[in-house]
């Protein structure tokens, strides 16, 4: 599969309608599903600052990873950047959000600290489409590859994690340079590892 951008523009509407077309039913499964497989990825740490995501556009939901995280880990939002890049907030289920650009709920960013992700221990991120080799394709803004970037070769980083139903599985998908690899990702079905570099 190239990177052509009218290619991937049909797979992100293709990938999309996937997810759309699943049952209300099948999506609150998923989520405890999911949830079982995020605790489960080799690497997931169990304290400090962990970035999920809030669900937007039929995307698979980490209410349930989030409720299951305990005290020891602090569940972040991502916070949309002047500078194009994402900043994580702590959040809880009845503190104040407010609606970014996009229409996407994120935290206050007035009334709560913002951090970089070399703070975090782990980042779940959303994706529309991925393949076994843990290649991860998002909506095309590069959010998270510019955030990540910095971390992206440090010897210490979070974890990182894609997060979609299985049904957005393709068949291969080639990373462009500025890319960052994802260590895992999961499904409500199954976990997807990164091989490591040879």
């Amino acid at each position: 599969m190239t990177r052509a951008p009218s290619g991937l523009a049909s797979l992100r509407q293709e990938m999309r309608a996937r997810r759309a077309a699943l049952s209300p039913a099948h999506r609150i499964a998923s989520a405890q599903q999911l949830a079982d497989r995020l605790a489960s990825v080799p690497g997931m740490p169990r304290s400090g600052y962990v970035a999920g995501y809030w669900a937007v556009d039929g995307e698979i939901a980490l209410h349930a990873w989030q409720s299951s995280l305990g005290p020891d880990r602090t569940y972040c939002l991502p916070v949309l950047g002047t500078d194009q890049c994402l900043r994580f907030a702590p959040w809880r289920p009845g503190d104040a959000i407010v609606s970014n650009r996009f229409g996407i709920p994120e935290p206050d960013a007035s009334r709560v600290p913002l951090l970089a992700a070399a703070e975090l221990a782990a980042v779940v991120m959303p994706l529309v489409a991925f393949d076994e080799q843990c290649n991860r394709l998002g909506m095309g803004g590069g959010w998270y590859d510019r955030t990540l970037a910095p971390v992206r070769d440090a010897p210490v980083r979070p974890l990182l994690v894609g997060a979609g139903y299985e049904v957005q599985r393709a068949s291969a998908l080639e990373p462009a340079p500025w890319d960052v690899p994802v260590d895992a990702v999961c499904t409500e079905s199954a976990t997807y590892l990164r091989a490591p570099a040879p």
